[in-house]
């Protein structure tokens, strides 16, 4: 293959060559992007102002496409940014109708965005709701909680939530189905002292519903722990013919672990132990198993001893 031998002179004119033709080329990109363009991006539709007296919900989707008149830069970074890409929607003219036009918001839209970003037109530009009985309720506040504690530490007393109600309203068939409102979760590790903090209510999903407050204090007793064991009357229970029964022993002996600031107020009368009769009726069980049916919330259970009771039916 034969090899073009250019002398320097040539070399110098392909050089000048290519560097006018990439300079004309950047100038004609510049000329493109300096020019105006319409072009359609998809905008999110944030909704204000609700209507007080009416519960709505949106007949179509929270995004519509709109048509933004700029530059080409404009449209080389539109999908970049994303502060672009929302838009308010006020929602005070549904009192007195069901639809929203979006073109008789576009100044006051537009007076909020960039000179050389005003958008021209929406698709679809009418919005339309559906409206329902606005209901108002309040609900116990649930809180979500993953902590881990240090060695020998755990939860003292009852966990206080400020305010423990919410107040929610949105539509009636709806809030007829809320029983209760969930908290973020709470998440915190290695904890040896009580816990005070904010913690904020997971939002509402529906752009119909609204809750106040939108977060709750929350206070966890926290405190070291060690064991204690008491010793508890057994009692027992479904015996609907009035056998007359005797357990042996009539006692056990409950080990739990309980916060030190309990100890000394957490004795026998804080637990209550069953045996049930019915499963020696129904079942023919020879011994009766104890169950601890009730524990102080601040304190868990380690052991029962003995688990299984003998008993004596005298018919």
């Amino acid at each position: 293959m034969a090899i073009i031998k250019l002398s320097k002179n040539e070399q110098r004119r392909l050089s000048v060559f290519f560097t006018c033709l990439v300079l004309a080329f950047g100038a004609w990109i510049l000329t493109m992007l300096s020019n105006q363009y319409n072009y359609t991006v998809k905008i999110v539709v944030d909704f204000i102002n609700p209507p007080v007296r009416r519960s709505f919900r949106s007949l179509q989707s929270d995004t519509v496409d709109a048509t933004v008149q700029g530059n080409g830069w404009n449209l080389l970074f539109s999908r970049m940014n994303m502060d672009d890409k929302r838009v308010a929607i006020n929602l005070k003219t549904l009192d007195s109708r069901n639809y929203i036009l979006l073109s008789a918001q576009l100044k006051s839209i537009n007076e909020k965005r960039l000179v050389n970003q005003q958008i021209v037109s929406f698709n679809p530009d009418t919005l339309y709701f559906d409206f329902s009985s606005r209901a108002i309720k309040r609900v116990p506040v649930q809180l979500q909680y993953n902590i881990k504690f240090k060695r020998q530490f755990i939860i003292s007393d009852d966990i206080l939530l400020n305010p423990n109600y919410v107040t929610i309203s949105g539509p009636a068939e709806n809030i007829a189905k809320i029983k209760f409102w969930k908290t973020d979760s709470l998440t915190a590790s290695d904890v040896e002292d009580p816990i005070d903090q904010n913690v904020p209510l997971q939002p509402v999903k529906e752009s119909n519903m609204s809750i106040y407050p939108k977060s709750v204090r929350v206070h966890v007793p926290v405190s070291e722990f060690t064991e204690k064991t008491v010793e508890v009357p057994v009692k027992l229970i479904n015996n609907k013919n009035y056998y007359n029964v005797k357990i042996f022993p009539q006692k056990v002996k409950i080990t739990f672990t309980v916060p030190l600031i309990k100890y000394s107020e957490t004795d026998e009368h804080a637990f209550e132990a069953v045996a049930d009769l019915n499963l020696w009726q129904e079942q023919g069980a020879k011994q009766l198993p104890v169950k601890v049916k009730f524990i102080p919330p601040f304190c868990k259970l380690v052991s029962v001893q003995p688990q299984n009771l003998d008993f004596i039916v005298k018919q």
